[in-house]
């Protein structure tokens, strides 16, 4: 695709690795609208000259606004990144991870759908546009740590590759961006040294969405490891692997 002359909306950009790639778009020469809950982020990011909308991607009616309030703004809009997600740690163990279950796949799954439905007649109504959606090496690999989190992205795939198949003939093509763990602040860089450059990653990102036809993954090398771990036949290692960092929650120390 080219990233030079897109009209972009993210969904869930605040910060992070969406604020980068919006960050990224827009520094390419593409308009960008930035979507989030957090009004106190939306105006710092509003003060760098990016366009921002408020979105709570649990909430129809905030979509549905916002959706109004872009296509207003921007009737060129051509692209939608659906980046909203959390990662939350639960030990199965003890039935009150139910809840964070519950909210990762209210965010990450069906508020991945709901973007999608609001703005897909408009791009269909067009005859052109990108769809980006947002998953996970976890979502191939499991960290065991954060199980739901890993179905969610999981999902979120498998919902990609059937909104690819059923979009085909439309003009719109579906990517979806497979992010490894990536240091998104010095924090998660400490936590985590094998994490991925935040700006390392953004560039290696931007380098593949250049490529035409945009592809159907967007894999950085950080992530092939996770993508064909079952293939490579290293999946049951890896996951006996990640599985020690149980050790970690509360109940087990």
């Amino acid at each position: 695709m080219d990233i030079s002359n897109r009209t972009v909306f993210i969904a869930g950009a605040t910060s992070g690795i969406g604020l980068e790639l919006a960050r990224r778009f827009a520094a390419a020469g593409s308009t960008v609208i930035v979507g989030g809950r957090r009004t106190g982020l939306l105006a710092q990011i509003a003060a760098e000259g990016l366009a921002t909308v408020q979105i709570d991607v649990t909430d129809q009616d905030s979509i549905d606004r916002a959706r109004d309030t872009i296509l207003h703004t921007h009737p060129n809009l051509d692209t939608i990144v659906t980046m909203s997600g959390i990662g939350i740690p639960e030990d199965l163990r003890d039935h009150a991870h139910f809840s964070a279950a519950e909210k990762t796949i209210d965010i990450n799954l069906l508020g991945t759908i709901r973007v999608i439905d609001a703005f897909t007649p408009h791009l269909i109504a067009r005859g052109t546009g990108t769809i980006i959606t947002v998953t996970s090496g976890i979502g191939f690999l499991p960290f065991p740590v954060m199980p739901t989190y890993a179905a969610s992205k999981a999902g979120v795939h498998a919902y990609s590759e059937a909104l690819r198949a059923q979009l085909d003939g439309t003009g719109i093509e579906v990517a979806e961006l497979v992010p490894p763990a990536v240091a998104t602040t010095p924090e998660h860089a400490q936590r985590n040294p094998r994490a991925l450059g935040l700006a390392e990653f953004a560039t290696e990102v931007m380098d593949l969405l250049q490529t035409n036809p945009t592809p159907h993954e967007i894999l950085v090398q950080g992530v092939l490891m996770h993508r064909w771990a079952e293939r490579d036949g290293t999946y049951a290692e890896l996951v006996a692997q990640r599985s020690q960092a149980l050790a970690m929650l509360p109940s087990r120390q």
